[in-house]
């Protein structure tokens, strides 16, 4: 029995890249999309990569990276909601809720790594001790804060790749974020440059095919108002030599 919705394929783009490395299991990974709705045209955040990184360089991409094991344990401002918890849950194998967890608290860590930008809020009482990654958002009084995520879409890298990685794709409004540490981004960081770029534009032309095909759903969701978690949740897949696109359920 299929976890995803049994819908005719969808031609989507596929990354050209080299495909004959060993069979590498996709490793769990979280990226953030943030959107500044503030103008008549939708704005999303993007960081273009050192040139010198292996994965991707010099391209344009949002703030991402694999899940760490310590994800779950951080404490959080507020819990993720119900809403979000159940479409992470969906798809297989079985998502268990610290899963779930530390994939939208790996997002927020992993924008504030790259980019300086921290989703948090404040907390009462006792401030628990964070350090590591962690550290900008206890300097500032802060819990990290997943309650405004949105799960956008999963994409699991084809076999034979250098890298694989089983991502979710979250958003979330520029109005979350409630820190920045400055320095993140310079010519020697992982990240060399920020820029808010208008949804359509041309900068946004040369993004990982992958990237785009995220863009595009994120794009179509937009245009119909307020994200909602009960929107379809696409997963993009590898089947029969090409890149799938499922409705996850």
């Amino acid at each position: 029995m299929t976890d995803v919705a049994q819908a005719a394929p969808e031609k989507v783009h596929e990354e050209k890249e080299a495909d004959h490395h060993p069979y590498f299991r996709p490793k769990d990974a979280a990226t953030l999309i943030l959107v500044d709705r503030s103008g008549s045209i939708p704005k999303v955040l993007v960081g273009k990569r050192h040139d010198k990184v292996v994965f991707m360089p010099g391209k344009f991409v949002f703030p991402g990276g694999r899940v760490d094991k310590a994800d779950y344990r951080v404490p959080c401002a507020a819990p993720i909601t119900p809403e979000l918890q159940a479409n992470l849950f969906k798809g297989s194998p079985k998502t268990e809720a610290s899963r779930a967890k530390s994939l939208a608290v790996a997002a927020i860590r992993e924008a504030c790594e790259e980019t300086g930008l921290c989703l948090g809020r404040q907390h009462e009482g006792k401030a628990p001790k964070l350090d590591g990654p962690w550290k900008p958002f206890a300097d500032a009084g802060l819990l990290p804060d997943p309650s405004g995520l949105f799960l956008i879409a999963r994409a699991i890298t084809p076999p034979g790749r250098v890298k694989r990685f089983d991502t979710r794709f979250f958003t979330a409004d520029a109005s979350a974020i409630t820190h920045r540490v400055e320095g993140v981004v310079h010519a020697d960081a992982e990240l060399v440059e920020l820029v808010w770029v208008e949804l359509g534009s041309q900068p946004l032309a040369d993004l990982h095919p992958m990237t785009r095909n995220v863009l595009n759903e994120l794009d179509k969701r937009l245009a119909t108002g307020p994200l909602r978690h009960d929107a379809p949740v696409p997963f993009f897949h590898f089947y029969g030599g090409k890149m799938q696109k499922d409705i996850l359920s």
